[in-house]
């Protein structure tokens, strides 16, 4: 498995409903619950997020590589879950 990291700020609507959707699909398949997600709320860690090429909240990134940004669907979010379990 690979780790994940998404960008987000804690005010944003549309990384409210991607973690819906997260924990939704998480809850949905077993297999989610082992993966390795770290939030970053690039305005509590704007050092952090500077490191990282995005325009755009919710972002993820799955290793180094950025699978997402912007707003999120259910299929999109699975689809980075899916990478980054190696599914």
């Amino acid at each position: 498995m690979k780790p994940i990291k998404m960008f987000m700020k804690g005010n944003c609507p549309y990384c409210m409903e991607a973690r819906r959707w997260m924990s939704f699909l998480i809850e949905e398949n077993e297999e989610y619950k082992s993966l390795d997600i770290k939030m970053v709320d690039e305005n509590l860690h704007p050092e952090i997020a500077a490191q990282y090429d995005y325009y755009y909240v919710p972002t993820y990134y799955v290793g180094d590589e950025k699978v997402h940004e912007g707003a999120a669907s259910k299929e999109k979010i699975k689809r980075v879950f899916d990478i980054a379990a190696e599914l």
